[in-house]
Formats: structure tokens, sequence, C-alpha cells
């Protein structure tokens, strides 16, 4: 899934982003309410994590402002504000779910799948490109019905080209989306993780879906 994170404690984000990835989920990060505000109107995401207290706009002003543009994405706000009245505050804004801090990584991931199973419903989850299909619930790849066995990072890769199908992603976006903030961007492993993917959904089946942009990226399409 793609998630949009917005929270102003660098270590606590960076401590949930390696989380989430570790999940095979994309996330971006916003530390205030502004910047989370900005991107959040660039793309789609399928869930919003918010903490309450932001510089420049609060969680509660920009979970009203989500809500004024979408009524669809799920919202969780994330907060060490645990009063029943911030509670009240929160769910009156449009939050779907509430969590305090601290809390557990595992309950903060079953909260995650119990809000996108309540929000999407799962046909609308499948991810589909020619006949290749990712389901993101049952972390599954097929192609022409026949199972694909992936890595964990294969499977991440495959996901983020799907979810950007038909759009050049750059070497620079994949490695901060599918390896962390410590990546090497001097080395080829993008490269050689892409020749891996090629080889087990494309070298064996027509059309070829995964295609390179020389000087620009890779771009996941059927011609």
């Amino acid at each position: 899934m793609r998630l949009l994170l917005v929270e102003d404690d660098p270590k606590l984000a960076t401590f949930i982003l390696k989380g989430l990835k570790a999940e095979a989920h994309e996330a971006e990060v916003a530390f205030d309410g502004q910047t989370g505000w900005a991107i959040f109107q660039k793309q789609p995401y399928d869930l919003v994590i918010l903490d309450v207290n932001l510089p420049y706009m609060n969680g509660f002003e920009l979970c009203r402002r989500i809500r004024q543009e979408s009524n669809e994405v799920p919202i969780l706000m994330l907060t060490a504000l645990d009063a029943i009245s911030d509670k009240t505050e929160g769910f009156g804004c449009g939050a779907d779910d509430y969590l305090c801090k601290p809390f557990e990584f595992k309950e903060l991931l079953l909260r995650i799948q119990a809000l996108t199973r309540r929000h999407h419903p799962k046909a609308q989850r499948l991810l589909q490109v020619a006949d290749l299909t990712l389901d993101p619930d049952a972390r599954q790849v097929t192609r022409s019905g026949k199972r694909i066995d992936l890595t964990i990072r294969e499977y991440a890769l495959l996901e983020h080209l799907m979810r950007n199908r038909g759009r050049i992603v750059s070497r620079i976006d994949i490695s901060e989306h599918v390896w962390d903030v410590n990546f090497d961007t001097n080395t080829n492993v993008i490269d050689v993780y892409v020749g891996y993917l090629r080889k087990k959904i494309d070298r064996d089946f027509s059309p070829k879906l995964i295609h390179t942009v020389v000087g620009m990226g890779y771009v996941l399409r059927e011609d």
C-alpha cells in the first residue's frame, strides 16, 4: 500500500517508515502539517497517518482538509494526546481511528490492515497490468495464472512499479521507496534487482512489461 505519514519526530518517523517498508508498504513522510497537505494533494494514498501536534498546521486541521478533499482515504491519528476531548475532536474532524503513543508497532500494523480492509474492497486493492496481478493482502504475484515467487525486495520493487504503472520511475525514486535512507545510489543494485524481476515476470511471458527508459529509469506498461 502507499501511505502518507505526517510526524514531526524524525526518530519516530524513521522507525515507522522502516517497519512499513519491511512489510512491503510504500510510504512518504512529512514533518509538518503544511508539507503533509502539499504532498497529499499531489497523488492518491491508501491511508494517512497523522500526528496531532505538528508545526505550521496541526493534525486536526490537516485531517479536516483531507476530509474536504476525500471521504474515501482512511485516516489514523497517532498521538500522545489521550484525553477523551482530544479523541472526540479527532473523530469529529474525520479520523477513522486513534492510536495513542507509546504504541507497539504490531498494533499499528493491525490497525492499518483493519482500516484498509474496511475502506478498500479486495477487488480494488488488486494491482494488475496485462495478465500480471499483485495481491497486496496475500503478497502474492501471478502472471497468466501462474504463481511467481519473489523475495521481499523483489516484491517491494514490483509493487512500486505497478503502483506507478505507465509512469517512468527514476532510480532515485526507487531507492527512496524500496530501499532506505542509507542506500548507496552509486551502486548498480537497482539494475540488478530489475534484472531479477525481468527473469521472473517477463522472460517466459509475453508481452514484456518492464521497460528501460535510457537516462531516466524504468516503466512498467503493456506496449
